[in-house]
Formats: structure tokens, C-alpha cells, sequence
């Protein structure tokens, strides 16, 4: 099993590590021609997602990568990466993938000063330490999006399809199980296809 890791921008080498503490393949999606790798699923870490945005188009990313995940590739998204899937974000900025059907809200809790760590549980693994940084939230889900975790009465933690979009760095946590929760959804994405 081989995991793409986005690596133009923001927290991608502690996905990584997670990644190969649990065993699994990683290597990093820095240009158009690392996509001719071959690969089971897709992380899309913290970062900025502006930038991110940008260097997607600068790179010939964003298409090719925007296709994989509407054919069902599993992919991880954390942070920035769960504003870079979202239909709409509630500042008016255009989307950037818009495959995971949510409006999030960008910077929902403050600037940096308003970055904070919260044990809460999430649907399938139970009780994790989530840190959120500058960390934006899921404001409205539609039809077939699946709430994994809220916190302050806020959703945190959504999954649609082969899509799981997170506000906060489970990467910074310490413990593999959001890590090893993905690659068992891999693992079913190989053997439908």
C-alpha cells in the first residue's frame, strides 16, 4: 500500500511518520510527474490553504489530482487540506476540489492565539487529543456526509465516500488511529477495485 502525500506546502513530514510507524508506503506529491507513481490513497495536510490553492494550479495539480479523488481514491484531509476539498467556504473564497460537500468556516476560532488542544471522541476510534491550529470547522453538511466528531458543538470531523476531511492535526497527536483508520479505508477501496 502506497500513500501520495501533498508536500508543496505546510505539515506534511509528520503524516509521513505516521504513515511508516504504521507500516505503510509514502512518498511526496511535489510536482505533475510524481502522480505517474501509482498510489492507494491521498493526504492532504495542514498548511495554508491559500498558498496551497495557488501552488496546486502553478503545478498542473490540482486537475489531475481533483479527478482521482472524484474516482473514489481515498484521501485524508487535515486542516488546509479539509478547506481545499470543501464545496464552500463561508468567507466567499472559490473552492479549490469542492468534492466534499460541507461549507467550512476558515480561521473559526481565531489567529493563532486562538489554537488550542481538546480530547474528544471520534465515531470509530473513541476518545483522541486533537490540536487545532489556526483551525477552520465544518459550519453545514449536506446529504450523505457522515459527522465523526464535533467539539464545542462544532463539527470537526466529517466522512463522505472515500473522503475524510479533519479540522484539526492528528499527525501532532501522537497516536496512529486516525492514521491507521484511513489505511483500513484504503484497504476496502483496494479490494473493490
Amino acid at each position: 500500500m502506497r500513500i501520495g502525500v501533498l508536500a508543496v506546502q505546510g505539515a506534511f513530514v509528520e503524516h509521513e511518520a505516521m504513515f511508516h510507524q504504521l507500516g505503510a508506503e509514502v512518498f511526496e506529491i511535489r510536482q505533475k510527474r510524481d502522480l505517474d507513481r501509482p498510489f492507494d490513497g491521498l493526504v492532504l495536510p495542514g498548511g495554508e490553504s491559500t498558498v496551497m490553492k495557488k501552488l496546486l494550479r502553478e503545478l498542473d495539480l490540482l486537475e489531475p489530482l481533483r479527478r482521482k479523488i472524484e474516482d473514489g481514491m481515498p484521501v485524508l484531509a487535515t486542516c488546509a487540506g479539509l478547506i481545499l476539498l470543501a464545496e464552500q467556504l463561508t468567507d466567499g473564497e472559490p473552492p479549490c476540489f469542492a468534492t466534499l460537500p460541507v461549507t467550512v468556516r476558515r480561521n473559526a476560532y481565531g489567529r493563532q492565539l486562538g489554537s488550542f488542544s481538546q480530547e474528544a471522541d471520534v465515531q470509530g476510534i473513541g476518545s483522541f487529543p486533537m490540536v487545532f491550529i489556526r483551525a477552520p470547522y465544518v459550519e453545514t453538511i449536506q446529504n450523505g456526509v457522515e459527522v465523526l466528531a464535533t467539539v464545542q458543538e462544532k463539527i470537526v470531523a466529517v466522512c463522505y465516500q472515500n473522503q475524510i476531511g479533519l479540522a484539526f492535526h492528528p499527525e501532532l497527536s501522537g497516536r496512529p488511529d486516525l492514521h491507521r483508520f484511513f489505511l483500513k479505508r484504503v484497504e476496502q477501496y483496494q479490494k473493490q477495485a
